[in-house]
């Protein structure tokens, strides 16, 4: 094993408690150990909280207790590793069913060295079972950094005073050594580089006006049904003059909320170009929905973090790239409101979006509309054949990476569904028939891998008697593979590894189980197929074959018509 930073270990725990004072934690409650020894400390130096040692953990964790009922905020509590974290569980039990904010932090020994008969070493994960509002098992200390600490913090203290107050429990993994190198006593100021909205309800909206003082910010919407929420979020983007660059997956791509408002078409392919991403930097992003699927950016906001603030009403708190500066938990309508009594006027900023989205738009047609039937004018040639109010149910991998890339904007509403939760390609073509079931005319775009996953969902929509067109562009399997690094590495073979192609006849199987099958070729005649199917009752299957080097070939002729953008 590398060389272990002791002072890395400290950094991030120091980072965390000055970040739960910053959130009103004032009181740490300690029973001394050896594994907790970088938590001891440096909860003991934050500025702002007062340590209370207690040899005794039950009796610590009671006190704990009392002292959060008295003063009405959570409380820290801080152990080693074994039996100690065990006897809070009374005291966490009762926090439970009182509703009284504790912050649990159990030291424990890093993965290696559990389940091996370490010494005052127990299976610590989940050791609270459902006595917990949130439990996290926490990376080894000294393999994060301070922002996670502060992320983390700013997370337990939300959770502990939420609608549902309670405790939480955190699980330190520690390596040895357990004391500093050079890492300075000081005491730690606090702090807070999460803020947590919590507005009252009913009572005022949240205090976001001084967010949107800057001219050049975005409207991020990712994943997530909002359609509901489209015309709110139409007016803010109207107001502030701020492009909306939402996932296809939010729903919020079509209907009229999207007339003569700046909701963009291809800003996946803008942001993944250097010159063009780097040129229009937001000081402020606004985000509704969850994390978004675009790659591009989420690369973009890593490399210029400009200040995120989300609106969940929720409080998920998810943040994979340790993005967000304030999470705002609340309706998106009250958001909205608070947001539009900031400021507005339309400007340069929101005319150089949408000129280039327009712009890019029609070369994009252009490559399209010149070159072979490929995914991303799959994409194109189902959204013209779907009616109003229709839905697209769409598998993960390449499908809902090319829907989000080149589904248009348009006024003619459309819900757009997938399993971004987990983002599995187990179960979509279910899904798709739940969606249908519901009476919704329902297209299903998938990959001939995730079909073939899901086998038993077009028997079980046949037994009963379900109306569904799917549509799979067939590229030989496992096709998103060609895009990533393994795909040109020349120890691996890549043919057996990673491309999976499904073997199945579809026509024999369509005429075994009574499917209707097509197989078309340009983007004409499965748009047609598609209008006719979707008249129609039971299932249809229509397959587009794709050429896995020219699909490729083609996404990377698309991506690089930005170089015409950039002067």
């Amino acid at each position: 094993m590398t060389d272990i930073d002791p002072d890395q270990t400290y950094r991030v725990s120091a980072a965390f408690f000055a970040e739960l004072a910053g959130h009103g934690v004032g009181h740490v409650v300690i029973s001394p150990g050896s594994r907790s020894t970088p938590l001891t400390i440096t909860a003991h130096r934050t500025e702002g909280m007062i340590s209370h040692v207690l040899l005794d953990e039950r009796v610590a964790g009671f006190f704990a207790l009392g002292l959060a009922r008295a003063t009405g905020a959570p409380v820290a509590l801080v152990c080693t590793s074994g039996t100690a974290a065990a006897n809070y569980l009374p005291a966490v039990i009762e926090a439970h069913h009182s509703r009284v904010p504790l912050i649990v932090c159990t030291a424990d020994r890093p993965p290696e060295l559990r389940d091996r008969g370490a010494a005052q070493t127990i299976d610590q994960v989940g050791l609270y079972g459902s006595h917990v509002r949130w439990f996290a098992d926490l990376p080894v200390a000294s393999d994060a950094d301070a922002a996670f600490g502060r992320r983390i913090a700013a997370r337990a203290a939300s959770t502990a005073t939420g609608r549902h107050p309670g405790p939480v429990h955190l699980n330190w993994p520690l390596r040895e050594p357990l004391t500093p190198r050079t890492w300075t006593a000081s005491r730690e100021q606090p702090a807070a580089i999460v803020a947590i909205d919590r507005p009252v309800d009913p009572g005022p909206g949240p205090d976001l006006a001084g967010h949107v003082a800057a001219s050049n910010g975005i409207i991020v919407v990712g994943p997530g049904d909002l359609a509901a929420s489209g015309e709110d979020i139409g007016r803010l983007a109207a107001q502030l003059g701020w492009p909306v660059l939402a996932e296809a997956t939010s729903s919020l791509r079509t209907g009229s909320h999207v007339v003569d408002r700046p909701f963009l078409q291809h800003w996946d392919l803008l942001l993944g170009h250097a010159g063009w991403g780097g040129e229009h930097v937001p000081a402020v992003v606004i985000r509704f929905g969850g994390p978004p699927t675009s790659k591009a950016l989420r690369l973009w906001l890593e490399r210029h973090r400009p200040e995120v603030v989300v609106v969940d009403r929720a409080a998920r708190f998810e943040d994979p790239s340790d993005l967000v500066t304030r999470m705002v938990i609340t309706e998106i309508g009250p958001a909205v409101e608070a947001l539009l009594a900031g400021r507005g006027a339309a400007g340069e900023w929101e005319r150089r979006w949408v000129e280039a989205d327009r712009r890019l738009a029609d070369l994009v047609d252009r490559v399209l509309d010149d070159g072979p039937l490929l995914e991303a004018g799959i994409v194109r040639a189902l959204d013209r054949a779907l009616p109003a109010g229709s839905a697209m149910v769409v598998s993960n991998s390449m499908p809902v990476r090319d829907v989000d890339g080149y589904l248009p904007v348009t006024s003619r509403p459309l819900r757009v569904m997938a399993n971004r939760g987990a983002a599995g390609i187990d179960g979509v073509t279910s899904t798709a028939l739940g969606v249908a079931a519901s009476g919704i005319t329902t297209a299903l775009l998938t990959g001939d891998v995730a079909l073939t996953h899901d086998l038993g969902g077009l028997h079980a929509g046949l037994r009963a008697g379900l109306d569904l067109t799917v549509v799979v562009p067939d590229n030989g399997g496992g096709g998103i593979f060609e895009f990533l690094p393994v795909a040109h590495h020349t120890d691996v073979d890549f043919e057996q590894l990673f491309i999976t192609p499904s073997d199945v006849d579809w026509e024999g199987l369509a005429a075994l189980r009574g499917l209707r099958f097509r197989e078309v070729t340009t983007a004409s005649e499965l748009a047609d197929v598609v209008a006719g199917a979707l008249g129609r009752s039971g299932i249809d299957l229509i397959r587009v074959r794709v050429d896995r080097a020219a699909n490729v070939a083609q996404h990377r002729a698309l991506a690089a018509l930005v170089d015409e953008l950039v002067p």
